[in-house]
C-alpha cells in the first residue's frame, strides 16, 4: 500500500491578507521558506520513494528543499495545481463581497454547485489531481511518496479519496496548515480506491 505524504506549499506573499491565489503563481515569504526547511528535515529521515508537486513557483520552491536533501528528483505535474478561482484571484473575502455578493454568498453556501465566477469546477480539478495520485500508487505500490501540493485541492482530494460529497470540503477540512503532513494510504484507482486518512495537518516545525 502507498503512503501518500500530501504538503500544502510553505507561506505566500498573499498569506498575511487571505488572498486567494489559486493559479495565480505567487512567491513564499521568508516564513514560507522557512517552513519548507523545516519539512526537508522532516524528509530527511523519511525514506521517500519519490517527490512530486505542482508546477506553481510556491509549490516547486517548497519541494526544493527536500529534494536537495534527499538527492531525489522532483516529479512536476500540472494535475496537482491548484483550483483556479477566476474572478477571485487575488482577492480578498471582502472585496469578492463588494465585487460579487451574490456569487460569494452561493459559494459560501455550497462551493461545488456556486463556484466563484470564471473558476474551475471543482469536480474536474478533484478528477485530475486524484488521476495523479493513482498515477504516482502505479509507480510506487509500496513506497512513501511526498506531494507538494495546494490546500483546496488537498482537500477536494481527501473528500474524493474518503467518499465524501466533495461540497463538504470546507467544512470536513477548513483549514490545511502550510508545510503541514496529511498522510494517506491509498492503493489507487480514483473513487473505488481503498483509502485512509492516518494523520491529518501534522506541523512539522515549531
Amino acid at each position: 500500500m502507498t503512503q501518500l505524504v500530501l504538503v500544502r506549499h510553505g507561506e505566500t506573499v498573499w498569506h498575511e491578507e487571505n488572498r486567494y491565489a489559486g493559479s495565480s503563481d505567487v512567491e513564499l515569504t521568508e516564513r514560507g521558506l522557512e517552513q519548507a526547511r523545516w519539512l526537508a528535515e522532516w524528509a530527511k529521515s523519511a525514506q521517500l520513494a519519490d517527490i512530486w508537486c505542482s508546477p506553481l513557483r510556491r509549490a516547486e520552491h517548497t519541494a526544493r528543499e527536500s529534494v536537495s536533501v534527499t538527492g531525489l528528483a522532483a516529479r512536476v505535474d500540472a494535475r496537482l495545481r491548484e483550483v483556479s478561482f477566476g474572478e477571485a484571484e487575488g482577492l480578498t473575502v471582502a472585496e469578492m463581497h463588494d465585487r460579487f455578493p451574490d456569487a460569494l454568498a452561493a459559494f459560501q453556501r455550497d462551493p461545488i454547485a456556486g463556484r466563484l465566477p470564471g473558476g474551475e469546477p471543482p469536480q474536474v480539478a478533484a478528477r485530475r489531481f486524484v488521476a495523479c495520485l493513482d498515477e504516482i500508487v502505479a509507480e510506487h505500490p509500496e513506497g512513501q511518496v511526498l506531494v507538494v501540493a495546494h490546500s483546496t485541492a488537498i482537500r477536494l482530494a481527501l473528500c474524493t479519496l474518503i467518499n465524501v460529497p466533495l461540497r463538504r470540503y470546507r467544512t470536513l477540512f477548513p483549514f490545511v496548515r502550510n508545510c503541514g503532513v496529511t498522510e494517506v494510504r491509498y492503493h489507487g484507482a480514483g473513487e473505488a480506491g481503498d483509502a485512509a486518512i492516518m494523520e491529518f495537518n501534522t506541523p512539522v516545525g515549531p
